[in-house]
């Protein structure tokens, strides 16, 4: 569908909501353009949902360096057209949220338990989840990981996200002192933004345990 590589503008600014952009290539319901603020599915953290030029976004998806767009079949967009992108803030905010809440429970409970294997994740819009090999529950952990979590959050402390390679599209986010973890994703400015989470614990088969992440307070 073209050699064009997608701008990304939600790793510059993941609090964009609207944007102007152009279309790049058509391939019946796919589109491709030539930036996005329109999150596809990346290391677990599901797609943003949203229009373009007025249309629903059906399915976001990664294809190499560019992004895909599925739109419905009556979108009758061209190369070279200008279209309005309009993100669903809400459900992206959540996602952010629960994704750092996520990443913050992982580097605690590697912090915990050393040399604990991660096995899944997954973020939604309702909860987050990670999946750990380890041979026994994880239950009496989770008070600990909760305050140590709940501590990090309420002390508001900046996240940095940027490029460690710009030319191969690597990038991290980092809270100083804490850890600096390689991640493509949507991230917050701030730790506090996340709120209140709770956990919970659940088995998903011998060896396997799964910590589930939810979103404690209000929405925001």
């Amino acid at each position: 569908m073209g050699t064009s590589v997608t701008e990304r503008v939600f790793w510059n600014d993941p609090y964009l909501t609207a944007l102007d952009a152009r279309v790049v290539a058509v391939a019946g319901n796919d589109v491709m353009l030539d930036r996005t603020i329109l999150f596809a599915f990346s290391g677990g953290q599901e797609s943003d949902c949203g229009t373009i030029a007025g249309n629903p976004v059906l399915e976001a998806r990664k294809l190499g360096n560019e992004i895909l767009y599925t739109l419905p079949e009556d979108h009758g967009l061209r190369v070279g057209d200008s279209v309005a992108l309009v993100l669903d803030w809400p459900r992206r905010y959540r996602l952010m949220r629960l994704h750092f809440a996520a990443e913050l429970v992982l580097e605690l409970v590697t912090q915990a338990l050393p040399g604990v294997p991660k096995i899944g994740a997954h973020i939604a819009e309702d909860k987050a989840r990670i999946d750990f090999e380890w041979p026994q529950s994880v239950t009496p952990l989770l008070p600990q990981i909760t305050a140590q979590a709940t501590a990090i959050i309420e002390a508001n402390r900046p996240i940095v996200s940027a490029f460690s390679d710009p030319a191969r599209g690597l990038r991290y986010w980092e809270v100083e002192g804490l850890a600096r973890v390689p991640c493509g994703g949507t991230h917050l400015r701030t730790t506090g933004e996340v709120g209140a989470i709770a956990l919970k614990r659940r088995n998903v088969g011998k060896g396997k345990e799964r910590i589930e992440i939810l979103l404690a307070g209000p929405d925001r």
